[in-house]
């Protein structure tokens, strides 16, 4: 029997921990009265084994079983990495 695991995409808002990464997910919803669009951000704790996840990075992230009190989630693949700007040397001084 095959499991269906919920998948969520999200922005890695911090990797300070040890092998665990922060994500923030960010959906949109209608209000059925008001028709005003809703945004709702939901944290998640995410294992990140690799340790390859940096600050601004999109995510996949999928369900797994509990690696911790808080840690129900883990690194499913890395969308895009966040691009770092060059700044001229000129510009430094």
């Amino acid at each position: 029997m095959e499991t269906k695991q919920k998948t969520r995409i999200g922005r890695v808002i911090s990797n300070k921990m040890e092998k665990t990464v922060v994500v923030t997910v960010e959906t949109t919803r209608n209000h059925r009265l008001y028709k005003k669009t809703i945004k709702r951000m939901v944290k998640y704790k995410v294992h990140d084994a690799k340790k390859e996840c940096e600050l601004g990075d999109v995510v996949r992230i999928m369900e797994a079983r509990p690696f911790s009190k808080e840690k129900r989630w883990r690194v499913a693949g890395i969308i895009t990495k966040k691009e770092a700007v060059a700044t001229p040397p000129e510009e430094i001084t």
